[in-house]
């Protein structure tokens, strides 16, 4: 049995708008990642520490901290 034209304009319309909340959904993830590492690297980073080291220790020390 066929799909009406409505059904397959609606599916066309589902299928633009979840791509479209995709590519949102990375921009403000990305956005948020940028500022994260530079708030990492300015504020918490010690000596010689890059950001994806600073970010393990505090997840580590954070996690002693709650158990």
């Amino acid at each position: 049995m066929a799909k009406s034209r409505f059904i397959k304009t609606n599916e066309k319309i589902a299928d633009e708008v979840t791509a479209a909340f995709g590519k949102i959904e990375d921009r403000v993830v990305g956005g948020y990642t940028k500022i994260e590492d530079a708030f990492v690297d300015r504020y918490l980073t010690r000596d010689g520490e890059t950001v994806e080291q600073a970010k393990t220790r505090l997840k580590q020390e954070q996690s002693r901290h709650n158990s």
